[in-house]
């Protein structure tokens, strides 16, 4: 425990506490002001099909560009001072990035009919905001490979204050539209605002403009896959399985329950994402480097528990206030109107309190590199969602949405520490290795 003490104190907070804290506190106040800007302008209803576009939008930006982001970074960082391979990491997944993109496009852009169906039902014809993203879509895709370039480098503030810079500027046509155009306004706000931090991007960009040179077609390796392939799949998997599920139980709660309902459950949704950034930036700077380094289970039972004894009661409480604030939270963030959004509380607050313990230990598949495991429990999580949120819905209405999220993590969890089981419970050899 006090390792991890330390290391919060030492590095985590000192990361935190300055850029890092800046970004998220931007996302967060940019999501509540956006939030605010629909729930006045444009009402439960738009903010039902808005949760819609912004899942698939999500997913189809991921599957755009393969999944490739993660580790794109990690092969960059790890050539590059090697010319040959980084050119060969850069020629390869620019060229199948930019393929994929150019396709994922094309097809939205004359299926926009279908997917419009699909995400708005034939009540709404949104099919040219689709289109609009078709077009907008390449632009994303250039300004994240551009990202990946720069992450890889550790260009950390200089991408810490375009994502600062490009949320403000976003949250600037967010609501600029919205108050032009209502609802429309805010599904195009919706489709663009994410490739217009490309003009940003390329400022800082700027000084590894020698690297264009290197992106050759003929320096395409396949066998570059190989060491961020792994990462893509994993990518794919848990940026397209769970915003498409979301997409299903929302129409489910239009079709079965109302439209009204689907908006307050979205707007639980964004409530959930805010509080979440803060504990999921923690984990990530520390569990996931912290785990690709440890050997011993002794040090991986060490590293779980210091988190639970430090960290999770703080975010138990935080849950706590959260709970019995929920009225001022729903006033502050949405309006009168979202109201009921309170009785949604109880249950996504315990799944998310559950699904925080889950994930702590789940990191240990991506720090080990066991990606198998992590893409068959990561399915597993979805259709259970999907099932419980269904089954639970016929019985209870739009709360069933939110118990069916408390029963898949609940049930994602219990496979988790029958996994790790021995790490974190069994005996221990005296020597302390495996």
């Amino acid at each position: 425990m006090k390792r991890f003490t330390n290391y919060i104190n030492d590095h985590v907070l000192l990361k935190v506490g300055n850029l890092n804290t800046i970004t998220i506190i931007t996302k967060i106040v940019a999501g509540i002001l956006t939030s605010k800007a629909i729930a006045v302008f444009i009402g439960v209803e738009g903010m039902a099909l808005i949760g819609n576009l912004r899942n698939f939008l999500g997913a189809i930006q991921t599957f755009s560009i393969l999944g490739f982001y993660n580790g794109f970074v990690k092969t960059i960082a790890k050539y590059k001072n090697d010319g040959l391979k980084l050119s060969q990491t850069l020629s390869t997944a620019y060229y199948l990035g930019f393929a994929s993109t150019v396709t994922v496009a094309f097809c939205s852009y004359y299926n926009a009919d279908v997917i419009n169906e699909f995400l708005f039902s034939t009540q709404y014809n949104y099919a040219y905001i689709i289109k609009i993203m078709a077009v907008a879509l390449p632009f994303y895709a250039l300004n994240m490979f551009s990202f990946a370039i720069m992450n890889g480098f550790a260009k950390y503030k200089m991408l810490l204050i375009i994502n600062i810079i490009g949320q403000i500027l976003g949250l600037l046509i967010t609501l600029i539209l919205i108050f032009q155009n209502n609802i429309d306004g805010a599904l195009i706000a919706a489709v663009i605002a994410p490739s217009l931090i490309l003009l940003i991007t390329f400022v800082g960009f700027v000084n590894q403009r020698s690297l264009a040179s290197s992106v050759k077609l003929t320096n395409i390796k396949f066998s570059v896959l190989k060491k961020f392939g792994p990462y893509a799949i994993m990518g794919l998997v848990t940026a397209i399985a769970i915003p498409m599920v979301s997409i299903l139980i929302r129409n489910y709660i239009i079709d079965q329950v109302g439209i009204k309902e689907a908006g307050h459950w979205e707007a639980m949704q964004r409530i959930s994402d805010y509080y979440l950034m803060f504990i999921n930036s923690l984990m990530a700077l520390y569990f996931l480097p912290r785990f690709s380094e440890i050997e011993s289970k002794q040090e991986f039972r060490k590293e779980v528990f210091s988190f639970y004894k430090t960290t999770i009661p703080i975010f138990g409480i935080g849950l706590v206030i959260i709970y019995v604030l929920r009225s001022i939270v729903v006033s502050l963030i949405f309006s009168e109107a979202f109201q009921p959004t309170e009785d949604l509380f109880f249950w996504q607050l315990l799944g998310d309190f559950v699904k925080v313990l889950s994930i702590v230990i789940a990191y240990q598949f991506i720090a080990k590199k066991m990606f198998a495991h992590f893409i068959i429990i990561e399915i597993f999580l979805v259709v259970v969602m999907y099932l419980s949120s269904i089954y639970l819905i016929d019985i209870f209405g739009v709360e069933g949405a939110v118990i069916g999220h408390f029963v898949s993590y609940l049930m994602h969890y219990g496979i988790i520490l029958l996994i790790f089981g021995s790490s974190l419970f069994g005996v221990l050899p005296l020597n302390n290795d495996d």
